[in-house]
This record gives C-alpha cells, sequence and structure tokens, in this order.
C-alpha cells in the first residue's frame, strides 16, 4: 500500500481554488490546443500505419486521461511523432493485434514503475542519448514522408531504412509534380504561417489551404492524380465499441521487448514534457502520479483501437501559451476533438496525403534539434560516441534496440564515471591530517615503518574493487598493518565486500593485521551484516584515523 502514496492527480488539487476566469483561460487554451492537435493526430495515426481515425481516438481518450489523472497540471497527451517508427515497425510484424497487446502491455509496465516510484530515475538518462534516439527518430519519419510528399509511384515500402530509400531512389522517375507542389506549398505556407498570426497553427492553415486547392483543382481542372486520405483509408466517423484483447503467455513473452520499448520511451518523452513545462509555468510534477496516469492512457486506448500515447512537447507548450494552467484545458482539448471527430470527419476525406507529409517532414525537422547535436559534438568524447551510436542504432536498425542498448551505454558510461571519481591513495611514514581539506592547521600522526595506509575517497563498488586490487598488489613491499581509511565512502556493495573479504583472508595467512578507519554508521552496519567486523575484528574498527593510526604502530611494534 506504501508504493503507491504518490499518486494524487492534479485536477483535484485545481478544483479546489478553481474559478470561472480560470475556466475562460482554460476553454480558450483548450479549443487553440484541439485544433493545432487535430492535423498532428491524424499526420501520426496514417504515418504509424492505421487509419486517421485512430490517431483522433488516441487524443480523444487518452488526452483526456492523461489530465484527468496527471501528475502534471499542463500536460496535454495523444499520440506523438516519437512513436511513429516503433508502431510501424509493430504493425509490420505483429499486425494491429499485436500493437493493441503491446500498447496495454506498456501501460502496465508504466502503472508499475509509478507505483515503485521510478519517475526520477527516469530523468537521469544521459542527455546524449536522448538527443540520439530524438534526432534518430526524426530522420526516421523523414524517410517515412518521401513517398507521399514526391507522389512516388511505390506500392510497399519496405520498413527498413536503408531498404527504403533504395527503393526511392529506384522509383525516383515517378514522382508526381502535383503532389510535389502540394507537399512544398505545405511546408511553405508552415514555415511562414508566424509571421501572420501566432495564434493560427500553421500545420493546420496548410491543411486547410491545401484541402481546398486540391478541391478546386479536381472539381475545375480534371486533375485528379493527388492522392487524399479518403483514397487511402475508409474513415468511420463514430466512436468505435471497445474490443477484446486475446492475450496468452507466448504473446506476452513475444511483445515484451517492443511493449518495454514503448513504456519508456513514454516514460522518458512524459516526463521531459513535464519538466519543460515546470520550467515555464513553476508548477512541479509528481512524476510517479504522472507514470500511473501515461499508463492508465496506454491501457484503456487500445480497447478502441488507439496508438500509444505519451506527452506532447508542442501541444503542452501551446496550451501554456494560450493561457492553460490547469488539467481541465486538457480535457476541452479532448472534448474539441472528440467533437471534430463526431461532426467533420467528411472533411477530413478530402486532405491531401502530400499535405499531410508536409507537415510530418516539418516535424521531423523541429524534432532533429541539429543545433543541439552540432554543439554536444564539442563535448567529451564519451559523449558523443554515445549519442552517435544511439542516433545510427536508431536510424539503421530499430528504436527498440536503439532504447535497450542506449540504456545499457548510460550504465556503462554511470560506472566508468563513478569509478573515475573514486581515488586510492597510499601513504607511507606519516600522514598529514590536513591533507586534500581545507583546514589550514596541520597535524602529522607519525607511521611507524611496517604500516601503510590506504585512502578510498569515494564509493567502494564493483567498479572500483579491482581498481584497489590493483593498487594492493602494486606494493613491492610486505607491510605488517593495512589501514584501510574509508571516511569518504558514502556506500560498498557487494562485490568490494567480497573483495576486502578475500583481502583479510589472504593477509592473515600471510601474518598482516588490516584495520578499518573512519567507517561512518551506514557503511559499518553493511560490514557488520557481511560478517566483515567480525573476520577482521572489532577492535580493528576505528572511527578515527589517529586511533587507527595508534592501534596499527602498536602492532607493528609488537612484531618488530
Amino acid at each position: 500500500m506504501k508504493a503507491i502514496t504518490d499518486f494524487y492527480p492534479k485536477f483535484f488539487n485545481t478544483l479546489k481554488n478553481y474559478s470561472r476566469e480560470k475556466f475562460l483561460k482554460d476553454l480558450m487554451a483548450g479549443v487553440i490546443v484541439g485544433i493545432v492537435a487535430l492535423p498532428l493526430a491524424i499526420a501520426f495515426g496514417i504515418s504509424s500505419g492505421v487509419s486517421p481515425e485512430k490517431g483522433l481516438i488516441t487524443a480523444i481518450i487518452g488526452g483526456f486521461i492523461v489530465s484527468f489523472l496527471g501528475g502534471n497540471t499542463v500536460q496535454i497527451g495523444g499520440p506523438t511523432g516519437a512513436f511513429i517508427v516503433i508502431v510501424y515497425g509493430i504493425i509490420q510484424t505483429y499486425g494491429l493485434e499485436g500493437l493493441a497487446i503491446a500498447t496495454f502491455m506498456a501501460g502496465l509496465i508504466l502503472v508499475l514503475m509509478g507505483c515503485f516510484r521510478l519517475g526520477s530515475i527516469i530523468k537521469f538518462i544521459p542527455y546524449p542519448i536522448v538527443v540520439g534516439f530524438t534526432s534518430g527518430i526524426a530522420l526516421t519519419i523523414f524517410a517515412t514522408q518521401v513517398k507521399d510528399l514526391l507522389g512516388l509511384g511505390v506500392e510497399n515500402v519496405p520498413a527498413d531504412f536503408i531498404s527504403k530509400w533504395i527503393v526511392y531512389f529506384q522509383n525516383i522517375g515517378t514522382i508526381n509534380p502535383w503532389a510535389l507542389g502540394i507537399g512544398v506549398m505545405s511546408i511553405l505556407v508552415i514555415a511562414f504561417a508566424p509571421r501572420i498570426s501566432n495564434r493560427i497553427p500553421g500545420s493546420l492553415l496548410a491543411i486547410v489551404l491545401m484541402t481546398l486547392v486540391v478541391w478546386i483543382l479536381r472539381r475545375y481542372f480534371g486533375v485528379d492524380c493527388i492522392e487524399t486520405i479518403g483514397d487511402r483509408f475508409d474513415i468511420a466517423g463514430s466512436v468505435p465499441r471497445p474490443a477484446p484483447l486475446k492475450i496468452d503467455f507466448g504473446t506476452i513473452n513475444e511483445l515484451l521487448s517492443p511493449a518495454f520499448t514503448i513504456a519508456v520511451l513514454g516514460a522518458i518523452e512524459s516526463l521531459l514534457s513535464a519538466t519543460v513545462a515546470d520550467g515555464v509555468t513553476g508548477d512541479r510534477t509528481g512524476s510517479n502520479t504522472e507514470l500511473i496516469a501515461q499508463g492508465a492512457a496506454n491501457i484503456v486506448v487500445p480497447f478502441f483501437g488507439g496508438i500509444p500515447v505519451t506527452g506532447a512537447i508542442a501541444r503542452t507548450m501551446t496550451n501554456i501559451n494560450n493561457g492553460g494552467r490547469t488539467p481541465v484545458a486538457g480535457m476541452i482539448h479532448a472534448v474539441v476533438l472528440l467533437l471534430i471527430f463526431l461532426f467533420l470527419m467528411p472533411l477530413i476525406r478530402l486532405v491531401p496525403m502530400a499535405c499531410l507529409a508536409g507537415v510530418l517532414t516539418v516535424v521531423a525537422y523541429n524534432m532533429s534539434g541539429w543545433r543541439t547535436v552540432r554543439s554536444m559534438l564539442k563535448n567529451p568524447k564519451s559523449d558523443v560516441s554515445v549519442l552517435v551510436i544511439t542516433f545510427l542504432l536508431t536510424v539503421v536498425f530499430n528504436l527498440t534496440i536503439a532504447i535497450e542498448i542506449g540504456l545499457i551505454l548510460a550504465v556503462v558510461l554511470f560506472i566508468r564515471r563513478m569509478a573515475e571519481t573514486t581515488k586510492i591513495s597510499v601513504f607511507h611514514d606519516e600522514l598529514d591530517l590536513a591533507h586534500d581539506t581545507e583546514s589550514n592547521a596541520h597535524e602529522i600522526l607519525k607511521v611507524s615503518a611496517g604500516v601503510e595506509i590506504y585512502e578510498i575517497e569515494g564509493p567502494f563498488f564493483f567498479g572500483v574493487a579491482t581498481k584497489f586490487d590493483d593498487v594492493m598488489r602494486g606494493m613491492s613491499d610486505r607491510p605488517k598493518v593495512r589501514i584501510i581509511r574509508m571516511r569518504r565512502v558514502p556506500f560498498i556493495d557487494s562485490t568490494a565486500l567480497h573483495n576486502l573479504e578475500i583481502l583479510i583472508s589472504s593477509s592473515r595467512k600471510e601474518n598482516i593485521h588490516i584495520i578499518l578507519s573512519g567507517v561512518n554508521p551506514r557503511v559499518r552496519a553493511t560490514l557488520e551484516k557481511a560478517g566483515i567486523g567480525t573476520l577482521v575484528g572489532n577492535e580493528n574498527i576505528c572511527d578515527h584515523i589517529s586511533k587507527a593510526v595508534v592501534r596499527a604502530n602498536a602492532l607493528a611494534g609488537d612484531m618488530a
């Protein structure tokens, strides 16, 4: 029961002081965000390999749940560009039913992550990994849009990146100039729309104008070679009834890897969006509540044929910039999309595919973060290597592999840097207590012959244990007493305990005494549980180096 005490949706907190003025601001923001989300939900749905209404259903149901149960006051949930690649790949391999089951499983994983308070841990994934797979996703999204942007006469486009471009170049002679013109004009409209008005979303303006242009070309000039959504999809104008999922252990085992990828990517993107929003609003996101809300959305949406849900940075910022400050704005955005879905779907059929390709090309450009990548290339080589590897894995293979290996790289990078921060020093003859401190009072401890002091500064864990062994073996003379000073060791793990146990046992065989100095209460409790206290002798565990040196000098004198 204790594990889920962090779950407290911000919606219920905001109701305490809710007012008419706040509602009017939320209403305005919700309507605008709903209009902004419309073309994106349709485009993300189509590019993911499902029909356009599935994208809208995801934004409606998922967006409402995220706002209602979420831990952020302004987060807007729905389908995002980051999931296009992985969703398309899952559909190609496992079909729509496989996608639904994987999304459901990802929702359960997200809920468990929130219940076990992993929200703060997700935030510590290294930035080079996030940038690497975000840039990789951007390039992959662009690659999926080339066919519609150029109007190429290709029936089946391969799923993998390299094969896709080979097919494009082989069919470059089938470019449809009309489709290319619509795509380019869409990009230009989106690019120049902010100069006209920041209130009108460029993507929506492009869709309205290009749909009107294509309708005129068809109606009055007989140009019917520009494919529209209605030409490719049969669109339903009603909310589908929930359908059961057929799940068994074999399916769970098969889809666990893609489900884990969806969960991790959803957690990263939603918490990243929430963090950006907090920086603007000054609020503080309940990370674990947010993960549970994202999980709940992904559990419910698959029953209605939807695709994965996560927090959307662009729509969240649109909400903030238009005055939204409570979850009510996000719920209104979902209602606006529902009304459009129920009453305006016939008009959606007229939207040209080339226009949607143009919209997603701009999305991919904005996601690429090329300026960030360029600046990060000046960072340490280890960070650059992680960024490049993650980027290449995302593009050449798939996001599942990229995230799995990226997380491994994150762990290895963390271990390496932790090991680098741990320093091992060796002292003979005398020890200055002011050494490596800000104190000006120098107190010199005389160390008898045959006594060596090894000071460990930093975490004593498996990444450092071997380093400590190497230092010990590198000493040419065999001492009578070894003092291991641990005043700056915050914790010790099982590998280091094992190595320490071996050191004590081997030293005893060689008639060498081991004394532990400056052990903090937490580390001492760990040593006691592991039986190190009994092995080394409680009298040889000292709380201060001066006591340890006195003890060591006495032992060395007795052995002289």
